[in-house]
């Protein structure tokens, strides 16, 4: 692919995961993967450490943002972090939650800077952020906070489940499944439909994206015999994005929205929770599937895989979906580049 003007940002993940496997991997394979420019917020012993342990001969360099660009054809850029990281592959430790976090922090400030196109964020461990006293209920909720913290007023943060075949939306994420039922309600479908409208239209150059919204219930609630969240809540919902010229059409029974012809039907599903989403998007395409994240004042994406603390070190860790994050990112952040 042709390459953004800047290089992306890309955060080190928990150390103990695989995103230090795939990034390494990645960027090994980056002629043949078609990767445009990044560079990563890391230790760079824990990704030389990494390297040698994966047997990848691979050149890392210690350099700033600025010389990424010029850097990254010889060989991996790395923006060092604060601290020293040790490289424990299968090991989610605690201790490295402010490393984890730094990280992420310092690729925020980039992006929203302009010193980077967008930001590629690794897998994290919530657990292990959690005993540190991390109190945010997952990764897109963070980055959501960074932003207003930065004084960007974002409606709220929207998780989009990019793969070949499919784009999903959860419009619940990180919540039981007990507690979706209240949780949902007409405003946050309105919402989080109105960001995915505006995000597929300024992000993915789709003129007038057509959205298919799902129903909560069996059969969408077959007119309320099967509950009255389906009639009570998203049926309104989808009448008022509807008043406002926004494509939606729905609640659909989720069962018969994911077959191929249904999806040659609309650009965009939304779901009323995260399995619901998550469960097409990973089926049709596990490993090629990207994390990204709308609605915030820069592009985020991540590979839609977790830690996996099991394989970390030996090599096994793929990094398809990794890879295509980085280039979904460099698409969201200049739609005019070509894949």
């Amino acid at each position: 692919m042709r390459s953004s003007v800047l290089p992306l940002a890309v955060t080190m993940g928990d150390p103990g995961g695989v995103g230090p496997d795939v990034t390494l991997k990645a960027y090994s394979e980056r002629v043949a993967r078609d990767l445009p420019p990044f560079y990563v917020l890391a230790d760079p012993a824990l990704l030389a450490a990494r390297a040698e342990r994966m047997g990848l001969k691979i050149k890392l360099r210690k350099t700033t943002v600025e010389a990424a660009l010029e850097t990254f054809p010889n060989a991996l850029p790395v923006v060092p972090l604060p601290a020293s990281v040790e490289d424990r592959p299968g090991i989610a430790d605690s201790a490295n939650a402010e490393a984890v976090l730094t990280s992420i922090r310092m690729a925020v400030a980039d992006a929203l800077a302009g010193r980077a196109g967008a930001v590629v964020t690794n897998p994290i461990n919530k657990k292990a952020l959690y005993d540190a006293g991390f109190d945010h209920p997952g990764h897109t909720e963070y980055l959501g906070a960074l932003a207003r913290e930065a004084g960007h007023d974002t409606l709220r943060p929207v998780m989009l489940l990019a793969g070949p075949d499919l784009l999903a939306v959860p419009v619940t994420i990180h919540i039981p499944l007990s507690a979706v039922p209240a949780a949902l309600t007409t405003q946050s479908i309105v919402e989080t439909a109105r960001i995915v409208n505006a995000d597929l239209m300024s992000r993915f150059r789709i003129e007038a994206p057509r959205l298919a919204v799902a129903g909560l219930n069996p059969h969408a609630g077959e007119n309320g015999s099967i509950g009255r969240e389906d009639t009570d809540i998203i049926e309104p919902a989808i009448a008022q994005l509807r008043a406002e010229g926004i494509d939606a059409r729905g609640p659909l029974p989720a069962d018969t929205m994911f077959h191929e012809e249904a999806r040659s039907t609309y650009d965009c599903a939304l779901a009323m929770y995260h399995d619901q989403a998550l469960i097409p998007a990973k089926t049709l395409a596990f490993h090629d599937a990207v994390n990204a994240t709308l609605g915030l004042p820069f592009v985020r994406t991540s590979p839609d895989h977790g830690t996996a603390l099991e394989i970390a070190g030996s090599g096994t860790a793929r990094a398809d979906s990794f890879a295509a994050a980085v280039r979904l990112a460099a698409v969201m952040a200049d739609p005019g580049l070509v894949e």
